[in-house]
């Protein structure tokens, strides 16, 4: 649903002042126009947000759920406004009143795709329409958005700042159309988990199981990939949350980390390997062992430079980098190397004859696993009850 930006401006202008006549004036509109809008978002919501009286206007509760969403979409383009206009008020107020949701819709999908032509496709519009969108877009933010390049149409650097926090104010506003449905007992909202490679494995299929069943309509995407990856997607809104290796210190001002356990590393190699029953592990075998381990910034690759730094022993030099479980499976299975991983990661490996886990234990061997979300995030009862969920079964 593609809501008109002015209404639902206009919707929490008469939320916050409580007439049509100061909305109206606040907006500079007509009381006719402002009424004929706000019956059109009623209509398309199928929702009633103010009761009206002879006094004024009051939201609903579902009104005022919704349009207290729709502000917080808002903030965002405000906030975009500020770096643009941080001396002129005026320009800031007329930018975030003037962009539509069409164009930044528009907008969003050229900066994903890198063309007209695709964007245009998957928007269901005529090139001419798309090109005359992001034109109006661009003559509002005084600048140029897009350059051409031989890989396609690249976004500015300005662009890639708007992005940012058009793909927020669309991911608020469709949180608000879920809470709507919420309201209604339609609880279909979606939840958007990123769970990060090497991380414990059983977090969150089991979560996610057990979500559907308590709601069985609601919508789950599970996205596995790189921390970077996964961290600009929580950023621009196309993740909720992501499961696994906590940063230290967190890598970007706008997250919140929240630890649910620590999760220690072992020693695993394959099942005939020499060390795959010894109890107890000397300085001089770890350094001679020939290892697969994470790239460097990630969690376990520090834990595993740590073990060395700790007792005075140069880190090993005879390694591979690879930071996909899948692969580093295939490695310790047909080599004598070894690598640290959580011992879960490889129960069914381990219960086949495939690989060993060493019973020896390495101390300094522990990371923390938790959840990864952004600051100020408000979530949807689907998602508050994905994310009880996995409190509940493996906070400690």
């Amino acid at each position: 649903m593609q809501l008109n930006s002015r209404h639902l401006l206009s919707a929490i202008e008469i939320k916050d002042l409580g007439t049509l006549t100061a909305a109206a004036d606040q907006m500079h509109l007509s009381q006719s126009a402002l009424t004929q809008g706000i019956n059109k978002l009623e209509n398309e919501l199928g929702q009633q947000l103010f009761n009206r009286s002879s006094v004024g206007m009051f939201a609903t509760p579902v009104g005022e759920r919704f349009l207290t969403r729709a502000n917080r979409a808002f903030e965002h383009l405000h906030e975009f406004a500020f770096t643009l206009y941080s001396t002129d008020k005026r320009k800031r107020q007329s930018l975030v009143r003037s962009i539509t949701s069409r164009q930044l819709n528009s907008f969003v999908k050229v900066a994903e795709t890198h063309s007209y032509t695709i964007a245009a496709a998957r928007l269901g519009l005529s090139q001419p329409t798309l090109h005359k969108s992001i034109k109006n877009l661009e003559t509002l933010c005084e600048q140029s958005l897009f350059h051409r390049s031989p890989a396609g149409v690249e976004p500015t650097w300005r662009a890639r700042q708007l992005r940012r926090f058009a793909n927020l104010f669309i991911a608020e506003i469709q949180q608000g159309l879920e809470e709507l449905a919420e309201a209604d007992g339609r609880m279909d909202s979606t939840i958007k988990i990123g769970s990060l490679p090497l991380s414990t494995a059983a977090i969150v299929p089991k979560s996610v199981l057990k979500l559907l069943e308590r709601y069985p309509m609601a919508r789950t995407t599970i996205v596995d990939g790189p921390y970077d990856e996964q961290l600009n997607s929580l950023l621009n809104g196309h993740l909720d949350v992501i499961v696994g290796a906590l940063r230290h210190p967190a890598p970007h001002g706008d997250i919140s980390q929240h630890k649910l356990f620590d999760d220690p590393l072992s020693l695993v190699v394959k099942a005939d390997h020499p060390l795959a029953n010894v109890q107890q592990l000397s300085d001089e075998t770890l350094q001679q062992l020939k290892w697969v381990v994470p790239s460097k910034g990630v969690p376990s690759r520090q834990v595993f430079d740590d073990i060395f730094l700790s007792r005075g022993l140069d880190v090993p030099k005879d390694i591979i980098e690879c930071s996909t479980l899948a692969a580093i499976r295939g490695i310790l299975l047909n080599s004598e190397r070894a690598s640290l991983l959580p011992a879960k990661q490889v129960e069914i490996e381990v219960a086949s004859d495939l690989l060993a886990v060493c019973p020896a234990t390495i101390h300094e061997s522990r990371r923390e696993i938790g959840l990864t979300v952004r600051k100020n995030w408000q979530p949807t009862q689907v998602q508050k009850a994905f994310l009880r969920i996995i409190e509940q079964d493996f906070l400690v």
